[in-house]
């Protein structure tokens, strides 16, 4: 089964987890999310989400293998040498329609073509085997204020029976008034710059359609010129997830055991050439993507053994 199979229905154990045995149909997720953002429409029943706290539903989905076809074209697209296990970031893409299933929901109390993803953590207890299935779920974490809006955290893990082998954790901003709740913390990698590097990766117009097309998402922001300017930017951007996926490719000699956090700064415009640099500091691995005059920062990560 790959991340794009069809879903096959789900009954639930309780009333706060919901199951699927194959992943939820991505496109008509793409265009539920995009309803809430249209004048009238989006304020109509059923499509209008409510503006109280984080579902505390679960959605797991169950059994996911991994197709070998669309595992070699995610590698290809992201730079992946071929091995017998999954690259790190590559569960993301079987929890990404769960992603959408929770934030098209009418109980999300943000609306989901609004959402900044500000950071990524993905630890990898053990590498996944190429051959081997797993289980993943998805909850709301936590709700934060932010002087511009409110963050959440949304939290997945995958599981090879009762084992724990990875987990995510994705930091997004949703812009409007700020609420209640913990006093934000200082970012992970606050105050760290990304290295300054020799690696120039260009960059073609169509990447964002060719990431789209193997992760399922297929965000209008990075498919199109046209597109991309309805949402306010000059030209298609890339995908952070591509960006993050792209360092970790361009890393050596990963621990089986780590943990790579991100934080995604300025948008990659799209064609464009970028510099990717790393370098070891206090025990662990500092990497980041400049832009090519080395001006701007787009990406700065951090990796620890785990």
């Amino acid at each position: 089964m790959s991340c794009a199979s069809a879903v096959r229905g789900s009954s639930v154990p309780d009333q706060n987890t919901r199951t699927f045995d194959s992943a939820p149909a991505g496109l008509p997720l793409m265009l539920k999310a995009a309803l809430p953002a249209l004048p009238v429409i989006g304020s109509l029943p059923g499509i209008k989400h409510s503006r109280g706290e984080l579902p505390e539903t679960t959605l797991i989905r169950r059994r996911v293998t991994t197709d070998q076809a669309h595992l070699e074209r995610y590698r290809r697209v992201c730079g992946f040498d071929p091995f017998s296990s999954l690259p790190a970031t590559y569960p993301h893409l079987a929890a990404h329609t769960l992603h959408l299933t929770m934030m098209t929901d009418t109980s999300f109390p943000f609306t989901p073509m609004g959402a900044v993803h500000l950071r990524n953590r993905i630890t990898q207890h053990r590498p996944i085997g190429v051959t081997e299935s797993y289980d993943i779920s998805l909850r709301a974490a936590q709700l934060t204020p932010h002087p511009k809006g409110q963050l959440v955290e949304l939290l997945s893990e995958a599981r090879v029976g009762d084992e724990l082998v990875w987990d995510e954790s994705m930091t997004l901003f949703f812009r409007g008034r700020s609420g209640s709740g913990p006093e934000p913390t200082t970012p992970p990698l606050d105050g760290v710059e990304a290295p300054r590097g020799p690696i120039h990766w260009t960059l073609p117009g169509g990447l964002g359609r060719s990431y789209g097309a193997v992760s399922g998402d297929r965000n209008p922001i990075h498919l199109h010129p046209l597109t991309a300017k309805a949402f306010g930017f000059p030209r298609a951007i890339a995908h952070g997830m591509w960006t993050k996926a792209k360092c970790l490719s361009a890393l050596d000699d990963l621990p089986e055991a780590y943990t790579a956090t991100v934080e995604f700064k300025k948008p990659i415009l799209l064609p464009g050439t970028i510099v990717f640099g790393s370098e070891r500091q206090s025990g662990r691995t500092i990497f980041g993507v400049r832009s090519e005059d080395g001006s701007t920062e787009h990406l700065v990560g951090a990796i620890v053994p785990a």
